[in-house]
């Protein structure tokens, strides 16, 4: 059996929805003749740890772990909180906070920590792993970011072992949402570019998670990019089904950044519940996982409070008990300029639940293709409010009569066994030419 060495910062106990993809893969990888040895960090600053997640390790796996050091500690003082407070992803803020000083640290977290906080541990782990291949062969590397500082470990160990490499792009680098956030200096903004321009040069193969992502890299480097989306684990939803929530429940399960605040949502049931009497004595809106202010601000401001039970945070395992409940699976595609090419774990996970999907994104993006091809659900376009109630509506019906179900096909393709095959077949192709 072939050894692959994968680097990844995120990696049980990690929480959220960075860990899951390469989890999965490593779970399936032996099924296809790789052997996968894990490399992360020791002590890392994870925004949610989940325990459950272990029982997807397959056994007798070896994972090596080094001591990272990261500047958060210096971050929470700067901005007035506590030691054991854990660092949100992607700018959320679940409080108002001082803005100049989030201001500066933003400003020297993007001008400074190039390509992110977790450079400090590239070069001891470039140490590291050094001595450790030289005992222990392998045949391939695979570094999966963000952060995409495994990338820059990965591309200095195959470099020097001369070892094929495998990069794997959950989310865009120059192109993520959030980027134009990170009040970037010129130089720090070409030496971003310059580094995610030398990872798409010369990793042997670059996985990506959508057909518009590997698009969007073809203008920043032509070369043949493999399309690995993210799926959902048969072996999470075996368990026979739990019985619906008795309320007409909006499900969103997972993180709600600003730029995934809907709206023309909010606008659409504001709306409906003037006309439709009933409709306030049946709505729940579901909100799992870590919310905005500016959600919480704007369902205050649409008189939509009264409606929302909000849970914190739940492991995997309840995350997948809870969307097969919930009468309704809401997926909002965040309206950024990359809204077209955004494929999260999550909704992939949406379709397992054959729940249906009320969604808020681009009618012509990749999300929208696949609710189409699957029969999954109903998309609005962003801002258009009458669409988004003419698809509430339907699926309310349906739960009048006791009828809301959907008939989705041709969901096999995205069990997460299927993908690490494609994964493991390009793992065969590098590791053939470096032969």
């Amino acid at each position: 059996m072939k050894k692959v060495l994968i680097i990844s910062y995120y990696w049980p106990p990690s929480g959220g929805a960075g860990v899951q993809r390469w989890l999965k893969f490593v779970k399936y990888l032996r099924d296809f003749g790789w052997e996968p040895i894990v490399f992360c960090p020791e002590n890392p600053e994870y925004p949610e740890t989940d325990l459950s997640l272990f029982k997807d390790v397959p056994d007798k796996l070896e994972v090596l772990k080094i001591p990272i050091w990261e500047p958060y500690q210096v971050y929470k003082k700067l901005l007035g909180q506590k030691k054991e407070d854990k660092i949100n992803a992607a700018f959320l803020s679940e409080t108002k906070k001082n803005k100049t000083l989030e201001n500066f640290s933003v400003w020297v977290r993007g001008n400074f920590f190039i390509p992110d906080a977790r450079k400090f541990w590239i070069r001891p782990s470039v140490k590291f792993l050094a001595k450790y291949l030289k005992e222990n062969p392998v045949d391939a590397i695979a570094s999966t970011g963000p952060p995409h500082s495994t990338h820059l470990i990965a591309r200095r160990i195959a470099s020097a072992a001369k070892l094929p490499w495998l990069a794997d792009f959950r989310d865009p680098w120059t192109n993520i949402d959030f980027y134009k956030d990170l009040k970037l200096t010129g130089w720090a903004d070409k030496k971003h570019h310059q580094l995610e321009l030398e990872i798409l040069r010369y990793a042997d193969a670059v996985t990506v998670i959508s057909n518009s992502m590997a698009e969007d890299f073809n203008k920043i480097y032509q070369r043949k990019y493999d399309v690995i989306t993210n799926g959902f684990d048969t072996s999470d939803v075996e368990a026979p089904d739990p019985e619906k929530d008795r309320k007409f429940s909006v499900a969103h399960i997972g993180t709600l950044v600003n730029t995934r605040n809907p709206i023309p949502l909010w606008e659409a049931l504001k709306s409906l519940l003037t006309t439709r009497h009933d409709l306030a004595e049946d709505l729940e809106i579901k909100l799992v996982g870590k919310v905005d202010f500016t959600v919480t601000v704007s369902l205050e401001t649409f008189g939509l409070s009264r409606f929302v039970r909000k849970i914190d945070y739940m492991p995997h395992d309840e995350v997948v008990r809870c969307q097969r409940q919930s009468q309704v699976l809401l997926l909002i595609i965040n309206d950024t300029p990359n809204s077209k090419m955004i494929l999260t774990g999550k909704f992939f996970e949406y379709l397992a639940a054959k729940r249906p999907i009320l969604c808020l994104g681009p009618e012509d993006g990749d999300a929208a293709k696949i609710l189409e091809e699957t029969n999954s659900g109903l998309i609005a376009g962003f801002g258009d409010v009458e669409k988004m109630k003419s698809n509430i509506l339907f699926f309310y019906d349906g739960f009048k009569k006791g009828t809301l179900s959907i008939q989705s096909h041709e969901t096999e393709k995205y069990s997460r066994r299927e993908l690490t095959r494609q994964l493991a077949r390009t793992l065969d192709s590098i590791s053939i030419r470096r032969a």
